[in-house]
């Protein structure tokens, strides 16, 4: 499930200074909405913006005033940040599995006023929406460093044990207790249920600083317009984009006027410093850029173009910032150096080639097998190919089977190709626990089993899985959703009780068509739902959609 595109508001007359020139409103509309982003309007006090969920070092207004300076050629290139290395450490004494890294950080030397909170509030919020999946990865904490004492301690204990007053509470009050009455402690309460223990931050004096991801101290947590030295901590469960929201809000105060001092990470034996600013390099063509996008341009001409999106370039490779956490390959180096080229600059040219496109025949089926299944309110889901081993096999009390490995897997969400698409539909539900029931969803997509037979070894095959999560979900109801699918299709089929350790004993089947097996359908063992946290009873049915449909060709459906 897909995330909104975050809606900022900039002050323009800080934008304006940071760019450094008067910009007529014409201009500042045209080349805001050729950078990327969605442009809701320009005034004569605001700038509002909807950023693309790709580009979260543009939440702020200053990553926002140094991408549009850059792109327009008024302070093009490759920004650096000073980093001073600090004497003090954070040490990492959390020994959750389930919200287990940090990355801290201090700036000194800020200027704060209203707005200037106004906008580090916006970029805290903004980045746990997007980069942070609604706090879901992770949440974000400042404090003013003249109210904690160094070093700082990342803990946990459990709820009742954790006391101290939260932000604009009246009182002090445990984290079982802010989690039931503190607002924010409401909203995200289900980022943490089930957990035994809540992590913390205290401080060297024994001072509770913040409950992550849900609340930070209202005496030690509360930037003001006094404050001008700042404490900053990410934590949650994927350390990659931890160190990117930190960057990004340590660049963003760098740009305020403040000087950026690193910290000690001491997690176990393992130590290293936060935040970490040196450029990344990726090495880049010039014939694979011109190939792709039709032109002919120079490595000068490459060079200019990339200092327009913030990058540099040397030695064949492009410098890429530690905010931009949107550069993952080559082809994304192409995508920015189009945008400065300029989509509007690009010629049209009609093909030398004739053809005559049409909906493929697996496009077609998976269009009509949603048709069906929509009409019978279901909702379609597009998730990720890439899955882990604790989600594919043990959460689902799978039998052991040999996964499609992802080579060089950076997070550890996503380290294996799913086997199966029903682990995927269950993650949703266990996501999304706290909304309405029933709630009733599928999709249609690829699988990846490893085979010796197939091209790579890895066989790829398209299947369909459906699951409905509500208090009277059963055998008889999932039953009657696939005899309504194949029924729409005109296929004959017929069940047969068989064990499958991911369903009820007695009420799951083997789904058999043409007299070969090409699935299961059955109600979803309590101790999976035990596994993903779900309370509501869950029926569901995968089939083989290649087994299934086989060469059946659909004519006259489109």
């Amino acid at each position: 499930m897909g995330y909104d595109m975050p809606t900022v508001t900039f002050d323009k007359k800080a934008v304006l200074k940071y760019i450094g020139k008067a910009v007529p409103d014409e201009v500042l509309k045209d080349r805001i909405s050729m950078i990327g982003t969605d442009l809701e309007k320009v005034d004569d006090k605001e700038i509002v913006v909807e950023i693309f969920p790709n580009r979260p070092d543009m939440l702020s207004e200053e990553g926002f005033s140094r991408a549009i300076s850059a792109f327009m050629g008024i302070k093009p290139g490759f920004k650096k940040y000073d980093v001073k290395k600090s004497c003090y450490a954070t040490t990492n004494s959390n020994p959750l599995p389930y919200w287990s890294y940090v990355v801290t950080a201090i700036v000194k030397g800020l200027d704060f006023n209203d707005e200037k909170i106004r906008q580090v509030i916006q970029l805290q919020e903004k980045l746990g929406v997007t980069l942070l999946r609604r706090r879901k990865k992770g949440g974000i904490g400042l404090y003013p460093l003249d109210k904690i004492k160094l070093p700082i301690t990342f803990t946990s204990d459990a709820p009742e044990k954790i006391r101290y007053r939260p932000l604009e509470y009246p009182g002090v009050i445990s984290g079982k207790e802010i989690l039931e009455k503190h607002p924010t402690g409401r909203e995200y309460a289900h980022i943490c249920k089930g957990w035994e223990k809540l992590p913390y931050f205290v401080d060297a004096a024994g001072t509770i600083m913040s409950m992550p991801p849900i609340v930070n101290s209202h005496d030690v947590g509360k930037i003001t317009e006094g404050t001008k030295d700042v404490f900053i901590e990410a934590t949650g469960t994927d350390l990659n984009a931890l160190k990117v929201a930190l960057n990004i809000v340590v660049t963003a105060l760098a740009d305020m006027g403040g000087k950026i001092y690193s910290m000690e990470i001491i997690q176990g034996k393992e130590k290293f410093d936060t935040p970490d600013l040196i450029p990344s390099k990726m090495k880049l063509n010039r014939n694979y850029i011109n190939k792709l996008l039709g032109l002919d341009i120079s490595e000068s001409d490459i060079k200019k173009l990339l200092a327009k999106m913030g990058l540099g370039f040397e030695n064949n490779s492009a410098l890429v910032p530690e905010y931009r956490v949107d550069i993952l390959h080559p082809m994304d180096l192409v995508e920015d150096i189009a945008i400065a080229y300029g989509y509007e600059n690009f010629k049209a040219e009609i093909p030398r080639v004739a053809t005559i496109g049409e909906e493929s025949r697996g496009a077609i089926l998976k269009r009509k097998l949603a048709e069906v299944l929509v009409g019978i309110q279901f909702l379609e889901c597009n998730t990720y190919h890439l899955s882990n081993e604790t989600d594919l096999i043990e959460k689902m009390n799978a039998k052991k089977v040999t996964l499609v490995k992802a080579a060089n897997a950076v997070n550890i969400e996503y380290t294996a190709m799913r086997n199966a698409i029903l682990p995927v539909l269950m993650k949703i539900l266990s996501e999304n626990t706290r909304y309405e029931y029933p709630q009733r969803i599928f999709e249609a997509g690829t699988v990846f089993v490893e085979d010796t037979g197939a091209e790579n070894g890895v066989l790829e095959k398209t299947t369909l899985a459906a699951v409905s999560a509500h208090l009277n979900a059963d055998f008889s109801e999932i039953k009657a959703i696939l005899d309504a699918l194949f029924r729409a299709f005109d296929i004959k089929y017929e069940v047969k009780e068989k064990e499958n350790p991911t369903y009820i004993s007695g009420r799951c089947a083997e789904i058999i068509v043409a007299g070969q097996s090409v699935g299961f359908i059955g109600e979803i063992h309590p101790q999976v739902l035990n596994n993903w946290q779900i309370e509501m009873p869950v029926a569901a049915f995968e089939i083989d959609v290649d087994k299934v449909f086989g060469e059946r060709v659909f004519i006259n459906q489109n």
